[in-house]
C-alpha cells in the first residue's frame, strides 16, 4: 500500500500519516519526490483501517501495492535510485562501466588491468577474488589477498572497486577492503547471505539467477533492502535457455521491464551473458539503447592466459577501442562517462 500526498501538502500532514502508520506496527517508507510525496506502508496491512488514513488532510489517494516486493518497487520510490560512491555513482544521467578481471590472479595482473581500463575510461574496476566455479578443481580465487590487491589497485587508480562475496566469511572479509560488493548469479536466492548483506551497508550489486524470473530477483533484492539496506542495483548476465550458440541467453527485454517496475539501477554484464568477445561491444551498445544504467566489461591484460574466462575478456587495446565506440552511443542516450 501506498499513500499519495496531495501536491501541496505540508510537513504536519505527511508526519501525521507517519504516526498513524507506525502506531499500528507497521513501517513507513518516505519518498519525496519533486512533484509529490510518497508515502509507502510496510508490513501486516490488516491491522490498519484506511479510513484513518484517507480523513487526514493532504492525502491525495490510497493505492493498494499487488506485488510481493516493495521497497525494490517503482511505485513505493518513483524517482530512480542513484548509488554514491567515493569517486562515481550508478544511476541516472551516467553510464557506470565496471571494467577488470574475472579473477584477481597476481599484484602484476590485477595492476596492469587497473591501470589501462582507467586510461580507457572505465569508472569502476571489478575482479574477482572468490570464484564460485562449476568444477571444485577450476581456480578458486585469492580469497583475502586477491581483495588487498583489488584495494591497492583501487587507490593508485582512483577506480572505486567491486568484488563477488559467496558467504558470510567472504562478506565479512570483503566489507574491509572494496567499495561494493557482488552476489552473483549462483548465491541470487540465498536468502540468509542476502539479510547479512542487508545488515553489512556496504553498496551491493545483485545479479540475476541463471533461471529466475524477474520477480523472483526483485524479491531477492527485497531480501537485501528489508535488511537494512537500500543500495542497491540490478544486473542481468543472461540467463539459461535452450540456446547453446552463447554462453546464455541475454535477456535485454529486462532492462526494459525492470525501468517499469523498479528505481533500482539495471547493470547489464554482456561478457558472462555471451560468453564470447567478439559479441561483447554489439551487446553492450545494444544495453546502453535499451536504457541500462552500465556495464559490466570483463578485461584481461592476456586473456589466452587468464585463470578464469579468458575467452570472454577483451584485452586492453580491445578494451579501449570498445570504449571509444560505447562513448558514441552514452551520447546518444543522454549519458555521460
Amino acid at each position: 500500500m501506498i499513500v499519495v500526498m496531495k501536491p501541496r501538502a505540508d510537513e504536519a500532514a505527511v508526519n501525521q500519516v507517519v504516526s498513524v502508520i507506525e502506531a499500528n506496527g507497521m513501517y513507513a517508507h518516505l519518498s519525496a519526490g519533486k512533484e509529490v510525496t510518497i508515502i509507502g506502508v510496510v508490513g501486516d496491512k490488516t491491522k490498519l483501517d484506511k479510513r484513518f488514513l484517507q480523513a487526514i488532510p493532504g492525502v491525495e489517494k490510497i493505492v493498494n501495492i499487488t506485488e510481493s516486493y516493495k521497497l525494490a518497487n517503482i511505485s513505493f520510490h518513483p524517482e530512480p535510485t542513484k548509488i554514491a560512491l567515493a569517486n562515481t555513482s550508478i544511476g541516472p544521467e551516467n553510464l557506470t562501466i565496471m571494467a577488470g578481471p574475472c579473477a584477481v590472479e597476481s599484484e602484476e595482473q590485477i595492476m596492469e588491468a587497473a591501470r589501462g581500463v582507467k586510461a580507457a575510461g572505465a569508472t569502476m574496476l571489478r575482479g574477482g577474488a572468490f570464484k564460485p566455479r562449476t568444477s571444485p578443481y577450476s581456480f578458486q580465487g585469492l580469497e583475502e589477498e586477491g581483495l588487498k590487491l583489488m584495494q591497492m589497485a583501487g587507490k593508485e587508480t582512483g577506480l572505486n572497486t567491486i568484488c563477488e562475496v559467496t558467504s558470510l566469511k567472504a562478506l565479512e572479509i570483503a566489507v574491509n577492503y572494496v567499495d561494493m560488493i557482488q552476489i552473483g548469479a549462483r548465491n541470487m536466492q540465498n536468502f540468509e547471505l542476502l539479510k547479512e548483506v542487508g545488515h553489512a551497508g556496504i553498496p551491493v550489486m545483485l545479479k540475476r539467477g541463471l533461471a529466475a524470473t524477474i520477480d523472483e530477483w526483485l524479491n531477492a533484492a527485497e531480501y537485501i533492502m528489508a535488511n537494512g539496506n537500500e543500495q542497491v542495483c540490478l544486473c542481468e548476465r543472461g540467463i539459461r535457455t535452450f540456446e547453446t550458440a552463447t554462453r546464455n541467453t541475454l535477456d535485454l527485454a529486462a532492462v526494459c521491464v525492470l525501468k517499469e517496475k523498479t528505481h533500482l539501477p539495471v547493470i547489464v554484464d554482456p561478457s558472462h551473458a555471451s560468453g564470447v568477445r567478439r559479441y561483447v561491444a554489439p551487446l553492450s551498445k545494444a544495453a546502453v539503447a535499451c536504457g541500462a544504467d552500465g556495464l559490466m566489461v570483463e578485461v584481461h591484460p592476456n586473456p589466452p592466459c587468464a585463470l578464469s574466462d579468458g575467452q570472454q575478456s577483451l584485452d586492453l587495446p580491445e578494451f579501449e577501442q570498445f570504449m571509444k565506440e560505447i562513448k558514441t552511443f552514452t551520447i546518444l542516450a543522454g549519458r555521460v562517462f
